[in-house]
């Protein structure tokens, strides 16, 4: 076995992207960041699109500058989930994708439930209601322009993987996440594509993470400088990669991969498909090495973000650090808001509308950006309790610590409170969980590495900085009077 690598681990987010060089041996994982650029959906007067092509330009360039030392072992590519890309017979993009904050499904999903019911779709697919949900973006296609000229659909990664390769293909984690693949065979369910009067083949065959997907095209080697690197299907949902790489050296653990979105949860042998985790709103992706993650999506950062770029749009630029510290010196609790109602969800005035929710539930109205910050923080700490009670409870697993992965292990009040909220330590790192999920795949499949979850997870141990953040008891039963029993 090969006892080392160099690696490039594709993580493309809903705000940026960037491609990161990992060198990966058993003794651990070095990653450095060697490209980074900025991602934004764009409205074209019509739908709220991606610039995929654009950004498929930029991960040219970071191939280029990671390989820049010699040729690559593998290219993994990671994204968010249930958005993309419509190709003709010929494999040409259509157009840019139509991105899941667009509204276009609003106007098909009663109609979607018309043909099968949500009971129905949950006992097959096992995901959470969620309106952007590849099924309902589907279903609203068929109303566009492009649907009739239509020959396969690619999500993100595998379309970015396909104009690396050619070839075409579903990885599993991210297939998942569309609520058309049956949970039990982990193939696509006829049953809920013909709900919704998708061909079959209009979906790539399904593959493991860990499969090759193919090698640099000749004309893709000539624009990077790069061999026939090979590409790998890794966890392509960047929260499979993430939970990947928590460094957890015991099963009894929750996690929290915190970004843009925040997916809390529990990794499971089995889905939970009854009907109390559908009410409940739980989904049941798929992981690496044929895991479950037993999760609810919750809002995430992108409420404090949306708070920043109005203000910047006002003329307010708000340094993070700064406010985070401002905001711990605020009283705890003193408002807080639902932050998975759907108000939060567009891009906008996201200020108004917390002060609208908050005036609307007779709380205190935050008027300063430390006090935004502080409800949004204290909101995510409730929700993230709230996730984790109902995990444990739907699914019978009890957890004694919560992993945070991902940007938000990095913002110390949002880590000190979800341990106060939900009485249980919390294990901040590795703040690129993502790319080190990644990469530790990919190693894996080229044959640096070798073993399960759990051999991997101890390199990722040996690669993580991490820091623990105890529950204070006083906080802790502040949080119980206000808001009821939870995990501890």
């Amino acid at each position: 076995m090969a006892r080392s690598g160099v690696f490039a681990a594709v993580d493309l987010g809903a705000t940026s992207g960037r491609v990161i060089r990992a060198e990966v041996s058993p003794d651990g994982v070095q990653l450095a960041e060697v490209h980074r650029f900025a991602n934004e959906a764009t409205h074209d007067g019509g739908a709220l699109r991606w610039n995929v092509s654009a950004l498929f330009a930029e991960v040219l360039t970071g191939l280029r500058v990671a390989g820049a030392d010699g040729d690559l072992d593998g290219i993994g590519i990671d994204s968010w989930a249930v958005d993309y890309g419509l190709l003709d017979a010929a494999g040409q993009l259509l157009a840019e994708p139509i991105a899941y904050r667009d509204e276009r499904t609003t106007a098909v999903i009663e109609e979607v439930h018309a043909q099968i019911s949500p009971e129905r779709l949950y006992a097959t697919s096992g995901m959470q209601y969620l309106p952007f949900n590849t099924i309902y973006q589907l279903a609203a296609e068929r109303r566009g322009p492009f649907w009739d000229r239509a020959a396969r659909t690619l999500l993100l990664p595998d379309l970015l993987g396909y104009w690396l390769t050619g070839a075409q293909v579903a990885e599993l984690t991210n297939a998942s996440t569309t609520a058309l693949l049956d949970q039990r065979t982990r193939t696509w369910a006829t049953e809920l594509l013909s709900a919704v009067d998708v061909p079959a083949d209009l979906l790539p065959p399904v593959v493991p993470p860990g499969s090759l997907i193919g090698t640099l095209t000749e004309d893709i080697q000539e624009r990077t400088g790069l061999g026939p690197v090979n590409v790998y299907a890794v966890g392509s949902h960047d929260t499979a990669s993430a939970v990947l790489a928590v460094p957890a050296e015991r099963e009894d653990f929750a996690y929290i991969s915190s970004g843009t979105w925040s997916l809390v949860g529990v990794e499971l042998e089995h889905p939970v498909l009854t009907e109390a985790s559908r009410t409940a709103n739980f989904t049941n992706e798929l992981g690496v090495d044929a895991r479950v993650r037993y999760l609810r999506n919750v809002m995430g950062l992108w409420v404090l973000s949306e708070c920043q770029r109005t203000w910047a749009e006002a003329g307010h630029e708000v340094d993070l650090p700064a406010l985070l510290s401002e905001a711990a010196a605020l009283p705890a609790r003193r408002t807080v808001v639902d932050v998975d109602h759907p108000d939060f969800m567009p891009p906008g005035d996201m200020p108004a509308r917390l002060a609208e929710h908050a005036r609307s539930t007779g709380q205190a109205v935050p008027s300063t950006p430390a006090e935004f910050a502080r409800c949004v923080i204290d909101s995510l700490a409730l929700a993230y309790r709230r996730a984790i009670s109902d995990a444990v409870r739907l699914s019978g697993k009890q957890v004694s610590v919560v992993h945070v992965v991902g940007g938000g292990s990095h913002n110390a009040l949002l880590c000190q409170a979800t341990a106060d909220a939900t009485g249980l330590p919390v294990l901040a790192g590795p703040a690129e969980g993502t790319a080190l999920g990644n990469a530790l795949v990919q190693a894996r499949a080229a044959g640096v590495l070798s073993g399960d979850r759990t051999a991997l997870r101890a390199v990722a141990a040996r690669s993580a900085q991490v820091r623990r953040y105890q529950p204070d008891p006083a906080e802790h039963r502040a949080w119980r009077a206000a808001t009821g029993p939870s995990v501890s």
